[in-house]
């Protein structure tokens, strides 16, 4: 399994720290936040990293290099201007082949995540071994959280294993997930397409999986929270 890391973003709400440097490569607890995913994506046996990126991207390219100080094999897609989600997955495809890959935001913090899970979650058989049709499988697999006090309404309903859009109770879309070439198809290298909007039509049609995680997570969205993850005692609320 290839993974992609997405670091294209500008961080606007980070400034003035992201002047001068790309949201993913601010430290928490003395790394990079990209680094930390570089890490145990390695340690799960997942090598092969696409990294996109755009604001200062030479700068994560000159700190990660190819990956293999880290025991990974990083390539970079670089986006003149940021193209979004889907975008960035779809111009970066022929980086990551024909095979369900893993996709992670670069500006989370989820220290404790174990990405070995993440490899073989889309089924293309069912429990008895007899192939889904190609229009039924499970076209993607995401990773929920509790809702943090930036999401609170949240994204997704979570029925069983099965996510769908509308429902009582919604959580919060962790920004890991796993996905299918084929999810992408009509979309072209350089478009902009914003993710929400296709993985609902897909989790409409009831082929999008999901699952809980209630580990550590932190969407580092302002200077706050980095110094609250950075603070001498470190009690950074779960799911901030």
């Amino acid at each position: 399994m290839k993974a992609m890391i997405f670091a294209a973003g500008r961080g606007e709400r980070m400034r003035p720290l992201t002047d001068a440097c790309p949201k993913p490569l601010l430290k928490v607890r003395g790394r990079p936040m990209i680094t930390w995913h570089v890490l145990n994506l390695v340690r799960a046996g997942i090598l092969d990293i696409v990294i996109n990126h755009s604001h200062l991207g030479h700068m994560i390219e000159d700190e990660l290099g190819d990956g293999s100080k880290y025991g990974a094999r990083i390539v970079y897609s670089h986006e003149p201007t940021p193209l979004e989600t889907a975008g960035g997955i779809a111009n970066a495809l022929h980086l990551l082949g024909d095979e369900p890959f893993l996709a992670v935001s670069g500006d989370i913090y989820a220290p404790y995540f174990d990405f070995s899970q993440a490899i073989d979650v889309l089924k293309d058989k069912d429990m008895v071994g007899v192939p889904y049709p190609p229009d039924k499988r499970d076209i993607a697999w995401l990773w929920l959280t509790p809702n943090p006090w930036h999401n609170p309404e949240g994204d997704f309903v979570l029925d069983m294993y099965t996510l769908r859009n509308e429902g009582p109770q919604k959580w919060n879309f962790a920004g890991i997930g796993v996905y299918r070439p084929e999810m992408f198809d009509g979309i072209q290298a350089g478009d902009f397409v914003k993710f929400g909007p296709l993985m609902r039509k897909f989790i409409e049609q009831g082929r999008v999986g999901g699952e809980l995680y209630h580990g550590q997570w932190v969407n580092v969205g302002t200077a706050g929270q980095l110094e609250e993850l950075n603070a001498p005692l470190g009690a950074a609320r779960t799911g901030s």
